[in-house]
């Protein structure tokens, strides 16, 4: 895909790679979506919704799909060693300044947590994005105050930008956002 066109994602996405399965939510897995999301710092460092329960949960897969079926903007997938229990969840979307991007967020549950799987999971979707979409740059974009997250980009060999910073809201404040990027061809090789 030329650098120059807008991506579109493909309808399905499963990636695996360094002992990872990344796999499209499924209805079967909202039980898992509460014990993931249901969480302190996932609350503190996201936009999801809290508490998180079964109606958010149910919500949250909805809306996941919809959005999916009507522009193919956006995949969630879910983190699974597996590729049956959710342990987080990684999201790969368009960049809303300049749709040429594409931007990863990402979540791992606390019982998952310091296994490296938010790291491996970056690192899929990084080079899924450059090798198969086409992107001109995989961003992420984090708190300042998010050194858990700032240390995944790091690992994963995400640079800070000198990009604008990024204001958006999120439950009821404003939210400022750094930009790192991850050079093309600095992830490893991914199967689709």
């Amino acid at each position: 895909m030329s650098s120059q066109r807008e991506i579109v994602l493909p309808p399905s996405i499963r990636l695996s790679g360094d002992g990872l399965l990344l796999r499209e939510w499924a209805e079967a897995d909202l039980s898992a979506l509460v014990e993931l999301y249901d969480d302190p710092e996932i609350d503190r460092w996201t936009p999801v919704p809290s508490p998180f329960d079964s109606t958010a949960a149910g919500a949250y897969l909805a809306k996941a799909h919809e959005g999916r079926a009507e522009g193919r903007t956006k995949a969630q997938l879910a983190i699974t060693t597996d590729g049956e229990r959710p342990r987080g969840e990684v999201i790969l979307f368009r960049c809303r300044l300049d749709a040429r991007d594409i931007e990863l967020a990402y979540g791992v549950g606390s019982r998952h947590r310091r296994q490296g799987l938010a790291s491996r999971a970056v690192k899929l979707a990084t080079d899924y994005a450059y090798q198969h979409l086409g992107a001109r740059r995989v961003l992420l974009r984090i708190e300042a105050r998010n050194s858990p997250s700032m240390a995944v980009a790091r690992a994963t060999g995400f640079q800070l930008t000198d990009d604008e910073p990024v204001t958006r809201e999120a439950k009821g404040r404003r939210v400022t956002l750094h930009t790192w990027c991850c050079h093309h061809g600095s992830a490893d090789s991914v199967s689709p």
